[in-house]
């Protein structure tokens, strides 16, 4: 039996109920970090948005920079549970690095009036040491060490020649997504995704995959693995 089950009935509910309201609390703070930034979250402005008075909102953070990361983990869990766990259902090597790149791709798609925290975030704290900053660049290292983990195995698989720079591969992925967000949120180009789908198939081909035929970037979303980013 767990310390929670051993709470009283009334207790327990009411610590049930507080997560419950920091969870949305956490929801409201987040979709107001992809318009604003998450420079511009303050208690006040998610109390507002939340209907909140501002010692309630304060009462589960405790200070603007908690509220922050609270956001950044938010986020990086939704990421994984739409962009990495599903792609660990397809076949280990290139089939499960497509779909990475796939699910990824339509992450970004969905992301284009949002915006990317990851990418919003690196222009606003670049140049700002601290915790916020710190869980930023966290999470990010920890989702392309996952692809890296994917491209290292689509080598040993075979499906990709053996003397290939892995490193290089993955900063080149990356860059497709960043261009991809780019022209596509900013420079609203209707060719962006089309661009980005030659440019996967062009690196594929460039570190010795088969040629295929280029299939749509968009695939429908897989159910959850339960396996980790971390370890996969």
């Amino acid at each position: 039996m767990t310390d929670f089950q051993k709470l009283p009935a009334s207790e327990s509910r009411a610590i049930h109920k507080g997560q419950q309201t920091k969870a949305a609390i956490v929801d409201a703070a987040l979709g107001l970090a992809t318009q604003i930034g998450l420079e511009g979250l303050s208690i006040g402005a998610l109390a507002e948005v939340a209907r909140m008075s501002k010692s309630g909102v304060f009462a589960h953070f405790g200070s603007r920079e908690e509220l922050q990361l609270s956001v950044v983990r938010e986020y990086h869990e939704r990421f994984e549970a739409e962009v990495f766990y599903p792609a660990m259902k397809a076949p280990r090597g290139l089939p499960r690095l497509r779909q990475l790149f796939a699910n990824w791709t339509q992450r970004t798609s969905a992301e284009i009036d949002s915006g990317c925290l990851y990418i919003s975030g690196a222009a606003e704290f670049d140049d700002r040491p601290g915790p916020v900053r710190d869980a930023l660049v966290s999470s990010a290292k920890v989702w392309l060490a996952a692809v890296h983990r994917s491209v290292v195995q689509a080598r040993d698989e075979g499906h990709l020649a053996g003397t290939i720079d892995t490193e290089q591969m993955v900063f080149e992925i990356h860059g497709l997504i960043l261009a991809l967000h780019y022209e596509a949120r900013f420079l609203r180009s209707d060719r962006a995704f089309q661009h980005t789908a030659i440019g996967f198939d062009n690196i594929l081909l460039r570190y010795g995959a088969a040629p295929v035929a280029m299939s749509l970037i968009h695939p429908a979303t897989q159910k959850n693995s339960s396996k980790s980013i971390h370890s996969n």
